[in-house]
């Protein structure tokens, strides 16, 4: 195909943790396409993430699906000021798919599912249900399928971190937060985020709390409870359960870029399958996350970007409910924790 690429649109609309692992894929196109604009269509609230990804040159934000023709239009309108040359949508949707065609954008990349699929160009086959791989090497496929067909070449593997922050920066940021919580410099930093945004099945708070009073490190740790916006309620109902463990409590209440800043000097972030681990993961941090055992929300589909030596995944065991997250053996999480991120 020869056609100059001057400006791509990646678009990833749904959810904080979905954008998280498009994290390669905009890295890929960007050291495969120095010389090309990269653009990201995102919801509002994820539009922060997206602007700290080095590789995204511009985000356009989704006024979303709820919010009337006339904003539809206006999101076409500026789709086609843009004058994309290519087009990458990593979630498929009639609206956007529609969108992309009234657009006029040449050529336009989804993924071969849903009726939505007619309304693109070009297609791959993937089946993502069948959660086979996991969820950012699907958005990999997707990249690497545009580079095939404009016929440019693969760059070099990418290795984790997919994000960072200045090191002087986070450093000075986490000194601070030490100094505010009387917490010596020298102890670990336990992020447990019990939050999930109602987006995937979590441990109960009473989980949460046996897990704390089992983990044991060969430094002293503190427990930093973390919270987004309207999930404070749930950080102060698990710090009630933890009269004996040193805990303090951080609320996000500065942006996501701020709160990602803070994931950075955490030693461990144990959470659910939901967006601040994903962060977690493209930062490469230690991770420790639970999934139920339902095939469109496996460990292995949802994975964090982390290095396979900083992630460990439970799952919900054979033998009963698959949703059933209270079935995971707490003592085994906390024994693995321990050996594998709290030790020297």
């Amino acid at each position: 195909m020869h056609v100059t690429l001057e400006r791509i649109l990646v678009i990833r609309n749904d959810r904080l943790g979905d954008f998280m692992l498009t994290f390669p894929t905009l890295i890929l196109l960007k050291k495969a396409l120095l010389t090309t604009e990269l653009h990201v269509l995102v919801p509002s609230y994820t539009a922060e993430m997206a602007s700290a990804c080095d590789a995204v040159d511009e985000v356009v934000i989704d006024p979303g699906p709820d919010t009337g023709f006339s904003k539809q239009l206006e999101l076409v309108r500026q789709l086609r000021k843009n004058r994309y040359d290519a087009s990458i949508t990593l979630f498929s949707t009639a609206r956007i798919g529609w969108c992309l065609r009234f657009a006029a954008i040449p050529y336009r990349l989804a993924p071969a599912t849903k009726a939505a699929q007619v309304l693109y160009n070009h297609r791959l086959v993937q089946r993502r249900s069948r959660s086979a791989k996991p969820e950012f090497e699907y958005n990999l496929d997707l990249g690497l399928q545009l580079l095939e067909d404009f016929g440019v070449s693969r760059p070099p593997i990418l290795v984790p971190p997919y994000l960072h922050f200045s090191d002087e920066h986070v450093a000075r940021l986490r000194s601070q937060f030490c100094q505010r919580h009387n917490i010596a410099p020298q102890r670990y930093l336990v992020f447990i985020h019990p939050g999930s945004g109602g987006s995937a099945n979590n441990l109960t708070l009473h989980q949460y709390s046996e897990l704390t009073q089992r983990l044991r490190s060969y430094r002293e740790h503190t427990i930093v409870i973390s919270a987004g916006p309207g999930e404070e309620a749930t950080a102060h109902e698990l710090a009630a359960l933890l009269p004996d463990t040193p805990h303090v409590i951080y609320v996000s209440d500065q942006g996501l870029r701020r709160f990602a800043e803070h994931i950075q000097f955490a030693d461990v972030f144990i959470s659910g399958s939901t967006g601040p681990l994903h962060v977690a993961g493209a930062l490469n941090r230690r991770t420790a996350a639970f999934y139920p055992r339902r095939r469109s929300a496996t460990e292995l589909r949802w994975q964090t970007l982390s290095v396979p030596e900083h992630r460990l995944a439970f799952s919900v065991p054979a033998g009963v409910e698959e949703g059933d997250m209270q079935a995971i053996d707490i003592e085994v999480v906390a024994a693995a924790i321990g050996e594998r991120f709290l030790r020297p």
